[in-house]
């Protein structure tokens, strides 16, 4: 009998293994896909007739369909299944991927994003959701989670490396052919691995919430898009600001008095994920900004190539990767609240440094320091936030959570992009030397600054409230 229950446990031990890794590849290409489509642009405008507005769409096509429905397929996982929202997501994600990769007119491509976009608003949250339930311990949970944060985090440096590599010998298609074995694979693999979850009480989907939430989202995404295009006066971009504000006072209003609402009103006030999705807002702004704009530097400004650019980034993944490492022993040793703050200052210190670099600057001694340091403190900061954050889910809301946590990192970033790329190109206008590698570098060191701002200031909130939300039992010590 005791050699029976240790060989089933030994099987069950061993799919949740497997399942882990099929749900980190799974990410590793919606990441990847996302960051490699901002090193092709170049070609898929020559190859298709893009216009300079029109360019813009293949990136904010997907941010808008991603961060507007996630909260949306994060209670649609919760009440219809979250293995069946997950594998319908990829589903949709591997098919949009095709159309992408096949795409002969610019409307075509734009399309495809956005249908990308909807799939991994689905497969995301759903993965996240399905990780939490597969690893109940809070010690299992922090691995798992760093597990998986790091998967992401390499799929976010390699797709730059992967799409410079890609574009330059073959096509910008194959950036999106190569998501398909992926797709193919989850999809028959998965059912086998993790057993369908769900709500464990009845409940109906709040529609009119749905409605009212989702629309709030799109509305916030697009006019912040639109303000990084434009500028915040813009009436394309302060009208959806306005519209989104209307939304999300009538979302509340509705949700306080709905029987079975999309958001519990209980589920947004619970102090520790409260801290945390705060924490992670600010988090966001910074790291999504500085990704950008370094990117961009790198290319216009030191001079480097594409696949250069990519390629300079692998110590950047590498840094996170063991920084992912050291989390889960970080936040046994020192508890939850002491290692996230210890962890954004590390980011913000790293930050500081990335701003000091000169057009003159060599890759060794200028860019390589203030990227390793700031992507340790990254990595020991992402499995961290993301076990606060989901702090005290369970089998009702563990798809909402993950949601919750997504669109906070999606509308964070998407606040940073725009609002830290307008403070950097305001920098650069105003000096009297416009358009030099001066008044850029300044630029992008005054925008670099106030992201490590932004990080230091996510430190000082966890380090003042987060000790006063109290964790339910079994997380880590704060």
């Amino acid at each position: 009998m005791t050699s029976v229950s240790t060989t089933a446990g030994a099987d069950a031990v061993g799919r949740r293994g497997a399942a882990l890794v099929v749900l980190c590849f799974v990410q590793f290409m919606l990441v990847l896909d996302d960051n490699a489509v901002s090193v092709a642009l170049p070609s898929m405008r020559d190859d298709l007739g893009f216009g300079a507005a029109g360019l813009a769409w293949v990136v904010n096509a997907y941010f808008l369909a991603f961060g507007g429905l996630l909260l949306l397929f994060g209670r649609m996982a919760d009440l219809l299944g979250r293995r069946r929202v997950f594998l319908t997501g990829v589903a949709l994600f591997g098919a949009a991927s095709l159309v992408c990769g096949l795409a002969q007119e610019p409307w075509q491509l734009v399309a495809g994003r956005f249908v990308q976009g909807t799939g991994s608003a689905m497969a995301s949250p759903a993965a996240l959701a399905l990780i939490a339930l597969l690893f109940p311990g809070s010690a299992e949970r922090a691995r798992a989670f760093g597990i998986w944060g790091g998967i992401a985090a390499l799929g976010g440096t390699m797709g730059l490396v992967i799409s410079g590599a890609l574009t330059g010998l073959a096509s910008w298609r194959w950036i999106f052919l190569i998501n398909l074995p992926v797709a193919l694979a989850a999809v028959v693999l998965l059912p086998r691995l993790v057993p369908e979850s769900r709500a464990g009480r009845t409940a109906r989907l709040d529609v009119p919430g749905a409605v009212l939430g989702t629309g709030a989202l799109v509305a916030l995404v697009y006019g912040l898009l639109r303000a990084g295009e434009s500028s915040w006066g813009d009436a394309t971009a302060a009208g959806p600001l306005v519209l989104a504000v209307v939304l999300a006072v009538a979302f509340v209003t509705v949700e306080a008095r709905a029987a079975e609402p999309l958001v519990p009103l209980s589920f947004l006030s619970f102090r520790f994920r409260a801290v945390a999705n705060g924490a992670t807002l600010l988090f966001s702004a910074a790291m999504y900004a500085m990704a950008f704009l370094l990117m961009v530097h790198l290319q216009t400004v030191l001079g480097y190539r594409p696949l250069a650019a990519g390629l300079a980034y692998l110590p950047y993944g590498a840094g996170i990767l063991a920084g992912m490492w050291l989390s889960s022993r970080a936040v046994a040793r020192l508890g939850m609240r002491p290692a996230l703050v210890m962890s954004f200052l590390i980011t913000a210190a790293g930050l500081l440094l990335l701003s000091g670099v000169a057009p003159d600057d060599g890759y060794a001694s200028g860019v390589l320091p203030g990227m390793l340091v700031t992507s340790i403190g990254c990595g020991l900061s992402l499995p961290a936030l993301t076990v606060a954050a989901l702090t005290g889910t369970t089998e009702d809301n563990a798809g909402l959570g993950s949601a919750v946590l997504s669109s906070v990192q999606q509308i964070g970033g998407a606040v940073g992009v725009a609002v830290l790329v307008a403070l950097a190109t305001r920098r650069r206008d105003g000096l009297t030397v416009e358009g030099s590698q001066y008044a850029a570098t300044e630029g992008f060191s005054f925008a670099l600054v106030v992201a490590a701002v932004l990080v230091a200031l996510g430190a000082a909130v966890i380090a003042a409230l987060l000790g006063r939300a109290r964790p339910p039992e079994g997380t880590p010590d704060v």
